[in-house]
């Protein structure tokens, strides 16, 4: 395989000689290692947000910190007194997991400064749902990017308030169930598309911003290893499917993932911002053939929170969202330094 990349191994430090450690992508070698998230965890059957961070845990460089903003992720694993976390964690407030991360970043650098930190490195990472990143946390996370904080920000996106009763949150799609947008005769679900977040971050001129779902974890587990090893703020949006509010069966949580990538619901890209301040200065990279797009029926049809758009009077609403979906699939290859055309 020839030399690794620097996203392939790990950088760490034992008694003051640095040390390079493969950063292995065999599932048995993954298998072996200890997990991040212990088991005992109260998250669903079939959600796939403890398989993501189990990913994201594969990637770890070393000591790491994470912050946890409230939502499933949160509720399910750290009712007190128990916790299923193996690492340091934190839970904060919805709208402030951003910035609680910038301070414990900058905590870490000044007692790096002044020598009272027993390592070389200390990674920070934030995890937050879609409404405490797309709506009530965005002004954390948007002072968080113009600060230039080192941390690394995933936002795990199951497209509603899950833990609080499935209500419609700024990453919902158009046309979606939920409990605050319902489907009748005069409204068919959501009025609105997804707050197209990524991009976004990356018009904060970050240095990384990726799209991802656990359901392709090589991709994953890349991304991760290649944000933590970018100086600055990064950003990776995370797909991930939540049984009961997607109204999907819980042996098809990961298939309905690959379906939005394979419709380009959700494609999979990177941004590694260049050396200009400007959006036309960025290399932006797809990982997918457009030969190979799926029509949207493909991601639809396994979830009931759609199940009204296939309906013979409403097909004219899939036809609407397919042309949105077509529209935001153009851009990113107009924009991709790698698009095939």
């Amino acid at each position: 395989m020839g030399t690794p990349s620097p996203s392939d191994v790990l950088i760490t430090f034992k008694h003051g000689e640095k040390v390079e450690i493969p950063l292995t992508l065999n599932p048995r070698e993954l298998a072996k290692r200890k997990s991040i998230l212990l088991p005992g965890h109260r998250l669903c059957a079939g959600c796939t947000v403890p398989t993501l961070v189990k990913l994201v845990g594969y990637a770890l460089r070393g000591p790491t910190i994470v912050v946890t903003a409230t939502g499933c992720l949160e509720v399910a694993t750290t009712i007190f007194p128990y916790t299923s976390w193996a690492i340091p964690w934190i839970h904060v407030a919805f709208e402030n997991a951003a910035a609680v991360a910038s301070g414990i970043e900058a905590a870490l650098k000044a007692m790096k400064k002044t020598g009272r930190l027993p390592y070389d490195r200390i990674d920070v990472i934030a995890f937050a749902g879609d409404g405490g990143t797309y709506d009530i946390g965005f002004q954390a996370l948007s002072g968080m990017a113009e600060r230039g904080h080192k941390v690394l920000y995933i936002l795990y996106d199951n497209e509603a308030y899950m833990n609080t009763g499935i209500q419609r949150s700024g990453g919902t799609p158009a046309f979606a169930w939920t409990t605050t947008s319902p489907v009748g005769k005069v409204i068919p679900g959501k009025q609105q598309h997804k707050k197209p977040i990524a991009d976004i971050m990356v018009a904060h001129r970050i240095p990384y911003v990726a799209t991802a779902t656990p359901a392709h974890w090589v991709d994953l587990i890349r991304k991760v290893r290649r944000a933590l090893e970018i100086e600055g703020p990064t950003f990776i949006h995370a797909l991930v499917s939540c049984n009961r509010g997607w109204r999907v069966d819980p042996s098809l949580s990961i298939e309905v993932l690959k379906r939005a990538v394979d419709t380009c619901y959700f494609p999979l890209w990177e941004y590694v911002k260049g050396e200009g301040y400007y959006l036309t200065d960025r290399s932006l990279a797809i990982a997918r053939d457009p030969s190979l797009k799926q029509p949207i029926e493909r991601f639809l049809e396994l979830q009931g929170r759609f199940r009204h758009l296939l309906k013979p009077e409403n097909r004219h609403l899939v036809k609407q969202l397919q042309e949105y979906v077509d529209a935001v699939w153009e851009d990113l290859l107009n924009r991709a330094v790698n698009a095939p055309r």
